[in-house]
């Protein structure tokens, strides 16, 4: 017979993808605090880029965005302690982190980050930790992280840790554009409570729709009950929807609880001539991506 060594590999660097909701609805609140959800969730090919280097013991974090927290605080720390812990592991990690997804904008910029972490340290210690695994560490830190460790199309139902996968979206051309404002996830889901929405994503038929690649319908079905509460507050988000739809989206929505706007565009052209209009008449930060099936790099790192 054969015995195999596995030796840890030096470096990993790891794509952590942003990702946009389809649909958004909430269907009240839990014992424990949280919100049931249920959501059509999509990875984006817009990216932050971590690099991960064993060491010792320390865990140590760069990002290069002054003001980002890049200590205990960060959820890309926190998920290398927790897979420290969980595995028993006495090897360190520095974490070095390319910021590209917008912060606190809806697109789970920190939950990738995790993600990234998660994976990226199963794969520099060969640990061998499964997918249900890593999504269930994930789960301990944030409702968006075992998303991420998935991607492509899924729905996220329960408090957004319980996944199925679905038959890819169409692939797509999306505008983001971020207002320079700030939403609280807390405050919007209060919001939300006290004055909840009649109107609901009809999920199913959603999924229908993707399962038979209809796009147009599913542009028809796309909505996101917390796009209310957070425009009443936010003025700005009614005005780029009208912008990104007078300029050729097929539809335009917020994304989580905002501040974000997404347009779908059917051709990359009209993509990039909203894009840069957006960047000369607002103030939005501007991002020209794509949707990313189930077969994307979101789950592919690449060892050095």
């Amino acid at each position: 017979f054969a015995i195999h060594y596995f030796v840890p590999l030096p470096m990993v660097t790891i794509l952590g993808r942003a990702k946009i909701n389809l649909t958004l609805d909430v269907l009240g609140l839990r014992d424990d605090g949280y919100h049931e959800i249920a959501t059509v969730m999509q990875s984006l090919a817009l990216a932050d880029t971590l690099i991960l280097t064993r060491q010792e013991e320390e865990i140590t974090l760069r990002v290069d965005l002054p003001g980002l927290e890049a200590d205990e605080r960060n959820l890309a720390h926190r998920a290398a302690a927790l897979i420290q812990k969980e595995c028993g592991l006495r090897g360190g990690v520095h974490i070095d982190i390319t910021k590209r997804i917008p912060v606190a904008a809806g697109l789970a910029g920190g939950s990738a980050d995790a993600a990234a972490t998660l994976r990226g340290m199963n794969e520099l210690y060969t640990l061998g930790l499964s997918d249900d695994e890593l999504c269930a560490l994930g789960a301990q830190l944030g409702s968006d992280i075992p998303f991420s460790l998935m991607g492509g199309t899924v729905l996220a139902t329960g408090r957004g840790e319980r996944l199925h996968r679905l038959a890819d979206f169409p692939a797509t051309v999306v505008l983001l554009a971020k207002p320079p404002v700030s939403v609280s996830t807390p405050w919007a889901y209060r919001s939300y409570d006290e004055h909840s929405s009649v109107f609901h994503p009809d999920n199913a038929s959603f999924m229908d729709a993707l399962e038979h690649g209809d796009r147009d319908r599913c542009v028809r079905l796309m909505a996101n009950v917390l796009e209310p509460v957070t425009e009443a507050a936010h003025p700005v988000i009614a005005d780029y929807r009208a912008r990104m739809r007078a300029h050729g989206a097929l539809c335009a929505m917020m994304s989580g609880s905002g501040p974000t706007m997404f347009g779908l565009f059917a051709e990359e052209q009209a993509a990039a001539d909203a894009a840069e209009i957006f960047r000369k008449e607002t103030d939005a930060a501007v991002h020209l991506t794509h949707t990313i099936g189930s077969d994307g790099e979101q789950q592919k790192s690449r060892r050095n």
